[in-house]
């Protein structure tokens, strides 16, 4: 297997402010344009969960949510507004812990992580009360938009959706797959690599999308940048012709759940 010398990552810009019915895959073709690049089949694109969820029409307003029982209870309990609880509880297939500072969330998709990802920076409205829920199906728009770039580049260079996330006894967020098409979540090393001494890989499985996500998240920003998109290029060694499993295929499996 090839050993990759470099990847250098840059921070699409021009983009515009992303509203429900917009084509991604035509913005990031125009913008590439207007930049004086040209896509490549090796490189990846990595977009920021916030436009695709935009462009899916997922925001909600919290004056029009439903609230029940459940989420009552649970804002008596953290001190945080009902009705966001309402989403998390909709959005979630578990509710894994619930405190003030925050509750930590299995997502339908199976992603553990805080409030299910539901938050209100870089939206529209976010101050009266609108929030951004996640693409019903983030494997699913990665395919999606990796197919219209194909259609207005030429080529399929792989996708990945990323959102940030914290981790587990860790400070601070990194980016993260939440879904990705034409490249494997992990690549599992196995029994296949050896160490400097010629020893077999016993339990080397290493996680491509989230790594590029958080690479280009270091370029793409997180506050007003206005830079959701980043290319990453020096990706030829991961990036496939199939869309592949998706994000889905790096999550853990609940039985093998280690903190309970």
């Amino acid at each position: 297997m090839s050993r990759i010398a470099e990847i250098h990552a840059f921070a699409l810009r021009g983009l515009p402010l992303f509203q429900p019915g917009m084509a991604i895959a035509r913005e990031i073709g125009a913008a590439i344009d207007r930049a004086g690049e040209v896509l490549r089949p090796g490189d990846v694109c990595v977009i920021a969960q916030k436009i695709v969820s935009k462009c899916e029409g997922r925001r909600v307003a919290l004056a029009d949510v439903a609230v029940g029982a459940e989420a009552r209870a649970l804002a008596a309990k953290t001190s945080r507004e009902a009705a966001l609880l309402q989403l998390i509880l909709d959005e979630s297939s578990e509710i894994l812990r619930a405190t003030p500072a925050a509750v930590i969330a299995r997502h339908r998709t199976g992603h553990v992580l805080a409030n299910a990802g539901i938050d209100a920076s870089n939206v529209e409205g976010g101050d009266a009360g609108s929030v951004l829920l996640w693409p019903v199906d983030p494997d699913a728009s990665a395919r999606a938009i990796r197919a219209g770039i194909g259609e207005v580049a030429g080529v399929r260079p792989a996708v990945v959706i990323a959102d940030s996330m914290g981790r587990a006894w860790r400070i601070g967020t990194v980016g993260t797959a939440i879904g990705c098409a034409g490249i494997a979540a992990v690549e599992d090393r196995r029994g296949t690599g050896q160490d400097l001494f010629g020893r077999t890989l016993q339990a080397t499985v290493i996680a491509i999308a989230d790594s590029l996500a958080a690479t280009a998240a270091l370029v793409m920003g997180e506050g007003d940048e206005g830079t959701p998109v980043a290319i990453l290029r020096g990706c030829e060694r991961w990036v496939t012709a199939a869309d592949g499993p998706g994000a889905a295929g790096g999550l853990r499996p609940v039985a093998e759940d280690m903190f309970r």
